[in-house]
């Protein structure tokens, strides 16, 4: 059964750029401590490899099927082996004061089996992950504004 979480923060600097930085998915292990790497592929596509518990790692692949820079970006994993089932989209919505608001909508179905003890791992208490990502990834945002506009 897929489970859904939602969070939001407001990150100082205007939705282009904040969606810029989020959109180059690379930049996630600046900001996600689970995420060992990202690799960008051709055609909005991604391989994503995570750590799970003692030293273990899940592989899978993403497909960006949304883009609308300074907006959304939606996305799904594309590998049917039963690893991880995931989807969702992230928006930014401009606010006054050069800030934006950076919500994340989270749906994922974790397999069952050895692979579902690792992505049980991964996702455990995803509202307060998802929180720390999101306080990790303004805190990297903020502090690429500073540098660039020193």
């Amino acid at each position: 059964m897929a489970k859904q979480v939602t969070r939001s923060v407001i990150v100082k600097g205007n939705a282009t750029s904040i969606y810029d930085l989020w959109a180059d998915f690379e930049n996630f292990p600046y900001f996600m401590d689970y995420v060992k790497s990202v690799k960008k592929l051709e055609d909005g596509h991604s391989e994503w490899v995570v750590e799970g518990p003692l030293g273990s790692s899940v592989k899978w692949h993403a497909e960006m099927t949304r883009g609308e820079r300074g907006t959304r970006i939606a996305w799904n994993s594309k590998d049917h082996e039963g690893t991880i089932t995931t989807s969702g989209q992230v928006t930014f919505k401009e606010l006054p004061t050069d800030q934006t608001e950076v919500t994340v909508l989270l749906q994922y179905e974790p397999p069952g089996g050895k692979l579902g003890e690792v992505a049980t791992a991964i996702f455990s208490n995803p509202e307060k992950r998802l929180e720390k990502d999101l306080r990790n990834f303004k805190e990297f945002a903020e502090d690429r504004n500073r540098s660039v506009s020193s």
